[in-house]
């Protein structure tokens, strides 16, 4: 099987490039390197010659777009502008490349009749803080002048449009909301917190929590992940839904920052940072983001379960290793 990867060369894509590789299929990569990074690839060099394929551009570019559809039998669609500070720093690009990104896949795998994943994320629940989310509660967003909540937007009209042309084209395309992936690769800068967390821990240096830590998060690993997005891509359920992907065991930001700390054997500090010196005034973040996994579990037999601490220790491990040499505990 030929399988495109938009956004491959990403954390959670080049999982999926992995996978796909390891099961013998061929894969193209679209990707512009903007997060992604060519290094999260390299180790495929020889592992797969002849059957990884690797186009550097932007996905709505034509030219790079004809090649990257040609053959391709299934779509992973999981390029994005991603991160809490990348769209802060960067409204409008964030906006206008997911918006126009999804658009066109969409239309391609519409014209071809390609089954199609779609990767949303969990931020479109937006202010909904209920127990169990599940995929038919209400999207709440805050206003439209606090630009933190254009990712979630832009994402929900990308989840409308993937329906649309489910019901008024015939795309054979399933929607995942993905709830806090993390895990190996998965780089700091953008605001995910647990990389950022160990890399301050082996740093020595303080691990900074923004608010009062007390607001709550349920990660996933990447594996659990990659596992359940290609399991919907087999699902002819699936077709036409909406499904969260998650690990439901929910831990506070501040709990987090200790298991981090004591899994790096670590004597950082950790302190804390106001949402405004963080991200700027009138910044608005969720108390709480719990999935309801059960439409998962019906639909593939399958739902996340790697703990924590393993997750954590997987982290530890590649930063470690990325390194070059042991990094510093801070003791």
């Amino acid at each position: 099987m030929r399988v495109l990867i938009t956004g491959g060369a990403g954390f959670i894509g080049s999982h999926l490039v992995d996978r796909h590789l390891g099961q013998g299929d061929d894969v193209v990569v679209i990707d512009d390197f903007s997060t992604g990074s060519p290094a999260n690839l390299a180790h495929l060099d020889h592992l797969a010659p002849g059957r990884l394929t690797v186009i550097e551009g932007r996905v709505e570019d034509r030219s790079s777009f004809e090649r990257a559809f040609a053959g391709a039998e299934l779509v992973y669609h999981l390029a994005a502008r991603v991160g809490v500070f990348e769209v802060l720093r960067r409204p409008l690009d964030a906006l206008q490349t997911n918006l126009r990104a999804s658009e066109a896949v969409f239309e391609r795998s519409a014209e071809l009749g390609i089954r199609t994943v779609f990767t949303s994320t969990s931020e479109v629940y937006g202010k909904n803080d209920r127990n169990g989310l599940s995929e038919t509660d209400d999207s709440i967003f805050g206003s439209t002048s606090i630009s933190r909540w254009l990712y979630a937007l832009s994402k929900a009209t990308d989840e409308f449009m993937a329906l649309a042309y489910f019901r008024e084209r015939g795309l054979p395309i399933t929607v995942a909301r993905l709830f806090n992936t993390t895990g190996s690769r998965q780089a700091g800068a953008y605001g995910m917190v647990a990389p950022r967390f160990v890399r301050q821990a082996l740093a020595g240096d303080p691990l900074i929590v923004f608010g009062d830590g007390s607001q709550t998060r349920c990660f996933t690993n990447v594996h659990d992940v990659v596992e359940s997005l290609i399991r919907l891509g087999q699902t002819d359920a699936a077709l036409g839904e909406v499904v969260n992907i998650g690990q439901p065991s929910e831990i506070s930001i501040l709990a987090l920052a200790e298991l981090i700390r004591t899994q790096a054997g670590s004597s950082s500090t950790i302190e804390h940072l106001d949402y405004d010196s963080a991200y700027g005034a009138g910044f608005e973040d969720m108390r709480r983001r719990v999935p309801d996994v059960s439409k998962l579990l019906r639909l593939t037999g399958f739902v996340p379960a790697t703990p924590l601490a393993t997750t954590i220790d997987q982290i530890i491990t590649a930063i470690r290793a990325e390194s070059g040499s042991e990094l510093a505990t801070g003791r």
